[in-house]
């Protein structure tokens, strides 16, 4: 038996969907930097108040699978944004940090959720942000999506995509004209 409820819900979650991908579109056109790119860098920007992050704890903090996360990484090194490093400690153990490039533009980039739903989302009081967290979690649950290789940015293209491919998604015409950064399209993040 279908719920009352049922299209209303998808038109929410599609309306959702839409804001996401609008903001990530502003993103990828004025940073140069998918969504995903984006959390990866400042994961890696946390963690280095301790001692560091290695990728497969990257991987699993930001709900990526480690091959996502591994051509993410090698893009976002390709660019000067981040280095690998081998412990000292354990030459097998490799943590990342990101590179004083990359520490401006997780400093001037905006967070991947638009300013006005953050604004909004703050105001209201922390038991409220515990429903719509609870209430988003058993979305994902029913959606049997809990193990879905999704960083915690929506997002309707690929998250491993070069910001111009993103670009050429959303349909700009100027950015869709450049030449990728990857002509054969294999390399991924």
């Amino acid at each position: 038996m279908a719920s009352a409820f049922e299209e209303d819900i998808l038109v929410s979650i599609r309306r959702m969907t839409r804001a996401i991908d609008l903001h990530s579109r502003q993103l990828a056109k004025v940073h140069e930097l998918t969504g995903p790119q984006l959390v990866c860098l400042r994961a890696i920007a946390r963690s280095e108040v301790t001692d560091g992050i290695t990728p497969t704890a990257l991987a699993k903090s930001v709900s990526l699978s480690q091959a996502t996360v591994t051509g993410i990484l090698d893009r976002l090194e390709q660019r000067g944004l981040l280095r690998r490093e081998r412990s000292s400690a354990d030459k097998r153990v490799v943590h990342l940090r990101v590179t004083p490039a990359g520490a401006a533009l997780v400093g001037e980039a905006p967070s991947p959720l638009s300013e006005r739903f953050r604004r909004q989302l703050a105001s209201l009081p922390a038991s409220e942000q515990a429903v719509i967290d609870r209430v988003l979690r058993k979305v994902v649950e029913m959606m049997e999506a809990g193990d879905v290789d999704a960083s915690p940015m929506l997002t309707t293209g690929d998250v491993t995509a070069d910001p111009r491919a993103v670009s050429a998604f959303f349909g700009d015409a100027d950015e869709a004209a450049a030449p990728p950064a990857d002509p054969d399209g294999t390399a991924g993040a």
